[in-house]
Formats: structure tokens, sequence, C-alpha cells
């Protein structure tokens, strides 16, 4: 079983970043696997879309509040301070960037961290950031797809050519490449459309809460579907309250389990300070063979 630390630049460590250092490098010491963010570019106040993981339809605070760092940015940092941690984004909302400068800074951050990026991706909920940013909402789904398939063709090729509906480039070099010609990409989403995803293109999957097995079960039967082996779909998920309900998990066919590091709705906080992550490492030294 792998661990994570969830949401690391978030809260207090979005705001204190010697902080998030002592809290990534804590989370090294102690045996995580990763740590990860998530991305929210600006929330415009007022909004009306219905964040889908809260009973109020909204995220916990105000946006004036939400201090969030763009992930990329706060990974690269991370990235020289740490040797060995991967490092994730739960989510990017690929369909808000573009996907030729997003597979650029990607595969930059992968090369000059020796491999360590995991690309988490969203389609997103916000209508009103995607009009504050400029980009279009609607048919974002597909957009994501096809962003997917263009940014997987600049990191595998030389000189990559891709013609689809969103994206198109010919004899287009992206240098420098990622470590071995790609980075696993991580579909999230507490939904059937996301599982389905995860299942068509992704290399694992990621909801954003504890989702019933039959959408663990969704996600492999779409693998399967689609001529792809089910077994090599990592699944993540967050970690139980009770650690001694990990082997629970591993039985449920889950390969990684996330920590929140900030108290979040619904969710045990088991890490709130780098202390609480170097002693984390008995848990993890104890489920890390599962």
């Amino acid at each position: 079983m792998k661990f994570g630390l969830r949401y690391c630049n978030t809260d207090k460590y979005a705001v204190d970043t010697a902080l998030a250092v002592e809290l990534v490098q804590a989370g090294e010491q102690a045996g995580f696997e990763s740590a990860w963010t998530v991305e929210h570019t600006v929330i415009p106040s007022g909004y009306e879309s219905v964040y889908p993981y809260s009973e109020s339809g909204k995220i916990a605070g105000g946006a004036e509040d939400l201090v969030l760092p763009d992930p990329l940015i706060w990974m690269a940092h991370m990235a020289g301070a740490t040797s060995t941690i991967n490092l994730g984004t739960a989510v990017l909302i690929l369909p808000q960037h573009s996907p030729v400068v997003c597979a650029a800074q990607i595969a930059t951050l992968d090369h000059m961290s020796g491999g360590r990026v995991l690309l988490g991706i969203g389609v997103g909920w916000l209508k009103e950031e995607f009009d504050a940013i400029g980009v279009p909402f609607e048919r974002r789904g597909p957009r994501t797809d096809e962003y997917v398939a263009a940014m997987r063709e600049l990191w595998a090729n030389d000189c990559a050519t891709f013609h689809g509906e969103f994206v198109h480039f010919t004899d287009t070099y992206c240098l420098p490449r990622p470590v071995g010609g790609n980075v696993p990409i991580i579909v999230g989403g507490d939904t059937d459309y996301a599982a389905r995803r995860a299942g068509r293109l992704g290399d694992g999957y990621f909801p954003a809460r504890d989702t019933p097995q039959e959408r663990i079960d969704l996600a492999r039967r779409t693998a399967e579907e689609c001529g792809r082996d089910p077994e090599a779909l990592e699944i993540t998920m967050p970690m139980p309250a009770d650690p001694d309900d990990v082997p629970k998990m591993k039985a449920r066919g889950v390969d990684r389990l996330v920590v929140p590091v900030t108290a979040m709705a619904g969710m045990p906080t088991l890490i709130d300070s780098p202390e609480t992550a170097l002693r984390f490492g008995d848990i993890i030294a104890k489920y890390s063979d599962l």
C-alpha cells in the first residue's frame, strides 16, 4: 500500500511556505510516497455553481479567505526541497489549460524532478471560474479527453502531430520530454463519468471521497471493455479514520491511501503538522507491504 499527503497547498500550508516545505520533507522522511495539491485559479464571489462535495453546495469558507497557490509552481518549489517523494495534482482542472503549454510545463517539472510528477486531472465544476479564465464550460468532458491524447502525443514523440476537434499541431517539438516519455494521468472525480473516463484513458482513478465499490468496479470494467488491463488502473482513496481498516481498503482493490493535512468535511485529519506526519511513519511501515 502506498500513502500520500493530501491537499498540501491549502490552509496554513498555503500561506506559510516554510511550514509547507517542513511538512513535505517530514512526509518524505516518514515514507510517504506522494504529496498532493489541488487547483482553483480564481473563485468568483457569489458563484452559483454547486460544489459537489458538501451539503451546502459551497466550498468551506468564503472565496475571499481561500488562499490557493498554483499547484505546478508549488510542486516545482517542493521538488527542489525534496528528493524522492512524488508530487501530484488532485486535481488540475485540465480543460482550463492549453494542453500544449500544460504538456511543456508538466514535462519540464517531471524532467527536473527526476520523474516524480503524478498528473491528477478533472473536468471542473465552477462555471464562473471558466468564464473568468475565458474558456468554455460546455463540452469540457470531450475537451479533457482530447487534451489528454494531445499531451501524450507530445510526450511520446520527438516530433509530434495531432489533429482533433479542439487541438491541432503538426511536426511539433516539445522538449524536454518526461522521464520515460510519459507522466501518469490519474482521473479524479466521484461520479460514474469520471470512473468511466479513468477506465478509458487513465493510469489511475482518484475519487474525491470514499466512493462506492461499484464505482471502482465500473472504472476497471470500462478499462477491460476498452482493451486495457483493468488491474493496471491504480486506485487512490482517502485514508480510513481507523488505520486498522487499511487491509480492508486493500481488499477493495485500493493501491494508495491519501491522508488530509487540513480539516475536510466528513474526512478525518490524522496529520495536522510536520510532527504528526513523521509519527505516521509507524503506520506506513506496518502496512507498506500490503
